[in-house]
């Protein structure tokens, strides 16, 4: 570190130990037509070089300073702006007023897009209240007179798109209201189950469900947003096969045994937008499932990974340790 300061040191000065240099030949030179004694003249340049060493000394040390204290600012950069060393020129000091206009600027424009997120997710939490509301009232109706069980099933996948959708909304936003509680994990699983108990009926889909008896420090609510997506996905494409949702050691799987996932999808079913083969046959996807689930899992400390093959299911498996870091 210390040579490679040296050197940058050097580097900037360059113009000025080059002048030094040739000062001293000069005054050399002028000492020798004057036939004046070589031992005078080696005394002055001594002096002369020891002065200029001292004095380079000093200022290397200074120079050393503001590099530890413009890096000790790097770590702290997207809070604050105060610590600036103080500009040892005027051109120095016009560098660090315009890095003060556009740390203002970015803060303004943080601002402001914090903002618009806000406005953003209260439009579709009002929107997503609103739509519940005729989705309720189309159940009582449905539920007072008889009706094909296939509207029922499509007005499900209906609520379920208006809980994606906001849930897209949330998860773009650093203030998502996650709270973590030591919680029963079966309680979880067996809420999500009778949820879309209806679905596993009409698409004639067997359900396997092994108690896990664990308890995990997770947050409920998101924690079963998560789940739903990943059972959503093994009815759309395991109708008429099985689900299976049991505990392997500290994690959770769900596997199914529908059309599975092509190799070249795999390392990439966690991306935004990315719906591979699967999608491209059934064009309701829409990639988002997945990236989210993927998304909050991260923000919650827990991880996510998928075994498949086609024609041999899949397999998704939750890791419910929790990583103290996802919160710092």
């Amino acid at each position: 570190m210390i040579g490679r300061l040296l050197l940058s040191y050097l580097r900037r000065h360059t113009a000025l130990i080059f002048a030094f240099f040739m000062g001293a030949g000069i005054f050399a030179a002028v000492f020798s037509l004057y036939d004046l004694p070589e031992e005078a003249v080696a005394y002055a340049s001594a002096l002369t070089a020891a002065v200029f060493l001292t004095l380079g000394g000093i200022r290397f040390s200074v120079f050393c300073a503001r590099h530890r204290a413009l890096l000790a600012l790097n770590k702290r950069i997207d809070v604050e702006l105060s610590g600036l060393p103080q500009p040892s020129s005027l051109l120095e000091a016009e560098y660090q007023r315009l890095l003060r206009a556009l740390f203002e600027s970015k803060r303004a424009l943080a601002s402001a897009l914090a903002e618009k997120q806000a406005q953003t997710e209260e439009y579709y939490a009002l929107w997503a209240h609103q739509v519940k509301t005729p989705i309720a009232a189309m159940r009582l109706m449905l539920g007072a007179s008889d009706h094909d069980a296939q509207l029922d099933a499509e007005l499900f996948k209906i609520e379920q798109y208006v809980e994606m959708a906001l849930g897209y909304v949330r998860a773009q936003s650093d203030q998502t209201d996650y709270v973590l509680n030591r919680a029963a994990l079966d309680e979880i699983i067996r809420a999500s189950l009778r949820k879309y108990a209806r679905a596993f009926v009409l698409s004639k889909t067997r359900l396997s469900f092994r108690e896990t008896n664990l308890r995990v420090l997770t947050d409920e609510k998101w924690l079963a947003f998560c789940l739903e997506q990943i059972l959503s996905n093994a009815l759309k494409y395991a109708p008429g096969g099985e689900i299976g949702v049991y505990a392997e050691g500290e994690t959770l799987v769900v596997s199914d045994t529908g059309i599975g996932i092509a190799p070249e999808d795999l390392p990439r079913v966690f991306e935004k937008g990315y719906t591979g083969y699967n999608g491209r046959v059934d064009m309701r996807a829409t990639g988002i499932g997945l990236y989210l689930v993927k998304t909050v899992l991260g923000r919650l400390g827990h991880g996510i990974s998928i075994e498949s093959a086609p024609g041999r299911g899949t397999k998704v498996v939750i890791s419910l340790g929790r990583d103290e870091t996802a919160f710092e």
